[in-house]
């Protein structure tokens, strides 16, 4: 019963993985026969200062792109559960960007973040280069990056927020406890759940962007400043035709995933109560 699956699972999820790795002892260009590499290709990755160089960036984004997008996320959740007018039609326009093509959104952002003529820039009055600047170009992409995102972690939030007992709420304000204090003390705790889920997938979703920094900045940005590891690995695969390389950092940014989640995980095994009766 389980058969169909499983062979889903296998075939495209292990299967590839497999792949992966075996191609990361490799040198292959696409064209010819993948030629044995043994440690040579990782020798190469290991010792490249560009790989680690997009490694520092994409660490550098996920810590500007996560804290930002959860808080947001969780504050316009707790306002659209409060049922407040327009709360209905509010949720489908938070909704609206996160299920539109990531790269059509970097495209026409491309248009507004430009210096000449870009609406941002006549909006402000000013003559910002904010794609073209190393000091502006990663957070003008992480500003998109939320903006698109913040729907999908919202939505999940409103979930969480929704199967809160009523009965917590009302005991806590018959207690006196302010909206504030509500909000901290026993929302929050009990959105656990929903905040590890939430966090587990934009980790994950974040340190694999390439979409939006494609369409924004599509050489990386000024002085390799958005050059995160999927842009690197994409310009190693197609750009250089070094498969196996591209195979090592596919696998390294595997490993650094799941070492992540594993912590996250870790963290909140003992903080979770899924119990609400």
């Amino acid at each position: 019963m389980v058969a169909p699956s499983l062979f889903g699972i296998t075939a495209f999820l292990l299967a590839p993985i497999v792949v992966v790795f075996w191609l990361s002892l490799h040198k292959w260009d696409l064209i010819g026969d993948p030629q044995w590499a043994g440690l040579g290709k990782w020798q190469e990755v290991l010792a490249d200062g560009g790989f680690w160089g997009s490694m520092l960036v994409t660490l550098t984004f996920v810590v500007i792109v996560i804290p930002i997008q959860t808080l947001l996320g969780l504050w316009i959740a707790n306002l659209l559960t409060k049922g407040l007018p327009g709360s209905g039609f509010l949720r489908v326009v938070y909704v609206v960007p996160w299920v539109c093509a990531p790269l059509a959104l970097g495209i026409v952002w491309n248009w507004i973040f430009q210096p000449t003529g870009g609406a941002l820039n006549e909006l402000l009055g000013t003559h910002v280069r904010w794609l073209a600047d190393p000091a502006f170009a990663l957070p003008s992409v992480a500003a998109v990056t939320i903006w698109s995102q913040v729907g999908y972690v919202s939505l999940f939030f409103m979930a969480g927020l929704a199967v809160i007992p009523d009965q917590v709420i009302e005991a806590a304000r018959i207690d006196g406890a302010s909206g504030t204090r509500i909000f901290w003390s026993i929302k929050v705790p009990l959105l656990r759940p929903t905040m590890f889920f939430v966090l587990v997938t934009s980790v994950i979703s974040t340190f694999q962007i390439f979409d939006t920094v494609y369409g924004l900045t599509p050489q990386g940005g000024p002085s390799g400043s958005t050059s995160v590891v999927a842009f690197k690995l994409y310009q190693t695969a197609f750009k250089r035709f070094d498969v196996g390389s591209a195979a090592v950092i596919s696998v390294i940014l595997f490993v650094v995933l799941v070492l992540i989640t594993l912590v996250q995980q870790r963290y909140f095994r003992r903080r979770i109560s899924y119990d609400l009766s």
